[in-house]
This record gives structure tokens, sequence and C-alpha cells, in this order.
């Protein structure tokens, strides 16, 4: 081949990954093994200081894993990426490598539940302290920065409203002050928006969601955009200062552009060990094979579900970026010109009940506390995935007491329009 780049399709099938050279099987074998043989003494010995790459232990590095980083940081346009256990981990080992106790960082409150409980209780028990800042006024975020704000944080998609979020905006304020910005982008993946594109500098991911696509595993994903530079940087010395683990090397002079990915890595997965299972990682990499096709379909349901419901007679409203009268359809058309995603919420004439009662006569859909699967679910954020905030926090962040939230899958439009008016009309 040339030295074009590959094309999104084809990174999404070969990135990574090539026939197996000791048996030449053609799909990326599952290393399900807890650790690997050492070539001599000299060999394990520049394996622990870092001197070399290779397979240790299956909690820092596993060559099933290896293939799945490849493959996203190939997507997303990063230099490099680290595959962990879940979504919630990937955030965790993120915040670990930028901040120290008594540190805070900047998140949108437009944000997935789990993630404001996270932010707003367990983390403070390292220290690490979240500011909130309005996601639809970047000045908010500039407002709230103070000298220990170590990082911001938001979602591309935002989880469930299906909000954009004007990365570039929030990315020209963190540059201002040399902050990195981190995006999650669950929801959106690489084939809708790349945010390293729009100034990003560290990327994560629930992989248990649209990126393997069908339900079957959890899994995470911290992908290095390779711009920030760490170098000197007093505020971050997990990057910037010697490390007496490794005999005083500073991971950000002899790392450069992935740096933050082997912090991740060598000090985080190392030693704090949320790994995924090669077998997951196996299942995620199928999943991935199919992104493309998956997400535009997916997309396309979504946008004639959202159309559908918005001039039904028991719905007061719907929050979809794909509809013309949005008032993020202009974002979305500049940030994810090929679909708005495939979660929405609607809110319900009928409020809190209503909801509840929706969620429990639909057939077709789901019932569950998931996303971004092939089947179409739904739920009732404010009863159980926003259950945890306070009533002003659901609403903040989108989940009122009238709100359902929709992820449509795969199946055919008509008959989800039929499960779902069919059980607005119960």
């Amino acid at each position: 081949m040339t030295d074009r780049l590959p094309g999104f399709n084809t990174l999404a099938i070969h990135a990574g990954a090539a026939p197996d050279k000791s048996t030449g099987a053609r799909a990326t074998p599952i290393y399900q093994t807890a650790s690997f043989v050492f070539d001599d003494v000299d060999h394990a010995a520049s394996l622990f200081g870092l001197q070399a790459f290779g397979n240790i232990y299956s909690r820092i590095t596993n060559p099933t894993n290896a293939v799945l980083e490849e493959r996203i940081a190939a997507l997303e346009g990063g230099t490099a990426a680290v595959a962990v256990a879940s979504g919630h981990a990937a955030e965790f080992l993120t915040m670990n490598a930028l901040m120290q106790p008594g540190d805070e960082f900047i998140a949108a409150d437009k944000l997935y539940g789990g993630s404001i409980n996270q932010f707003n209780h367990a983390y403070r028990n390292f220290g690490w302290n979240v500011v909130w800042a309005e996601t639809d006024d970047p000045s908010s975020f500039e407002r709230a920065i103070t000298p220990r704000t170590k990082a911001i944080f938001c979602e591309s998609i935002a989880n469930p409203g299906g909000v954009i979020t004007d990365i570039a905006a929030l990315s020209a304020i963190a540059k201002r002050h040399n902050i990195p910005l981190v995006v999650d982008n669950t929801m959106a993946t690489p084939y809708l928006i790349r945010p390293f594109e729009h100034g990003a500098d560290i990327v994560v991911h629930s992989a248990t969601k649209f990126l393997g696509g069908h339900g079957n595993s959890i899994g995470g994903l911290v992908v290095d955009g390779g711009t920030f530079n760490w170098a000197g940087d007093d505020r971050y010395p997990a990057l910037s200062q010697p490390r007496p683990e490794y005999a005083g090397m500073v991971l950000s002079e002899n790392f450069g552009n992935f740096a933050f990915a082997i912090a991740i890595r060598v000090l985080g997965l190392r030693d704090l060990g949320p790994a995924l299972a090669p077998f997951n990682a196996f299942l995620i990499l199928n999943g991935i094979e199919t992104l493309p096709l998956r997400m535009q379909r997916h997309c396309d349901n979504a946008l004639a579900i959202a159309t559908h419901l918005s001039g039904h007679a028991a719905v007061d409203w719907v929050s979809y970026p794909g509809l013309e009268g949005d008032p993020y359809h202009a974002l979305a058309r500049r940030y994810a010109p090929l679909g708005s995603g495939a979660v929405f919420t609607v809110g319900l004439k009928g409020g809190y009940a209503a909801g509840v009662k929706l969620v429990s006569n639909l057939q077709l859909f789901s019932h569950l506390a998931n996303i971004g699967d092939t089947r179409s679910l739904v739920i009732h954020p404010a009863s159980t995935t926003h259950r945890q905030l306070t009533d002003p926090q659901k609403i903040s962040a989108g989940a009122g007491p009238e709100v359902v939230r929709l992820s449509i899958g795969l199946e055919d439009p008509a008959d989800l329009i039929e499960d779902l008016d069919a059980a607005l009309s119960a």
C-alpha cells in the first residue's frame, strides 16, 4: 500500500491486527494467560525498567488488548491507548495521573449520572474536587479555573440528553490556561466525532457501549492525543518529575508524545489494577469491525424515531440534535455531520408516573441500564441511573422526572415506532 492513511472503515477492521505468526490465524487470538516467559534475565530487567516494550503480566499488557489499543488509537487519531476494565476505570486512571490531593478539575454539568456520582463522591476519598460548569456556557469553565485546576472534562455527546458539546470552545479555554481537555467520546465514537481534531488532549471511552456494540462485555479505553506538553510542568509530577520506582526516569522526557498513555499503564494500571480481560478485548475488537455500519444505522433509526415522537400527543418534548428545531442542531451539523448518535430523551406530559409506565409497557425495547446495543433500550433515569442525584442535579443533567432515555438499536424503525405508540397509548 501507499503512504496514504487508510480510511475509517479499513482501520476499523485492520488497525493493530495481523495474521498470527505462529498459527496463521486471521482473527486476533485470545491470549488468555496471566503472565509471559522472558527470554533471559537481561530481557526481564529491561521490561521491568521500561527500557524495552513487551509483555510481563496481563494486568499491565496483553497481546489481545494491545490490538484493541492500537485500533482505537488509530480510529481516534491519537498516539497511544490503554485498555482497562470499564469506562469508570478509564476516567479514574486518567484523573489519577493528573491529580494530587487538594486539586480540582472542572466538569460539564451535562454528563452520565454515574460520572456525576463518581466525581461528587468517590473522588473526594482521594482529595480530588470537582467544580461544575455549564455545558452550554463555555465562559463558565474559564471563570471556574483556579491555580489548583488540573483538567477540564466533558462528553462529546452528553448522556442522556444527546447534547452536543462545543469542544473547540472548551479547548481554546484549556489552551489559554495550559490545562488538558479530557473528552468522553463514548456516545459519539470516533465514527461521528474525533475530539482530537477539535483540540482535545485525552479521550476516554466506555467500550461497553457502541464500540463493542452488542451488550456482551465491559471495558474502557484511555487514548493519548500526544498534544499536551507535560515536560517541566510541576503541576503534573507523575509525568514531569523523576519516578523513584523507575530509577528516576522522567516519563515525559523518555516517551514524548505518548507519555500520558505510559503513565496510565505503568503507574495507574500497574498499581491500581483495573485490567481488561483478554476475552472482553476480543469481543470489543469484533464489535469495532462493524462500528461504521452500526453507527450509521443507529443514527438513521434514531432520527426516524425522534421525528415521529416529536409529533406525538403524549410527548411534551424531544431532545435530539438531529432534529432541525433542536437547540443543538447547529453544533451537531458542525461536529457530527454523519449523524447525531443513537441516544436521546423525551419528556412525557404525564411526568414521573408516565415515565415509569412507559418503560413497563414497552415490548421490543429492553428496560435496562445500558446504551449502545444492537437492541433498542429504554430507561427512566430519575428512578434509576440518576437516582442518587438531587432533583436540581437531575434537571441540570437532563434527567428530570418526566424524562425517558431511549437508545435506538438496529431493528426496523417501523417496528420500534409501533412498540412506542402502543406503550404510549397504554
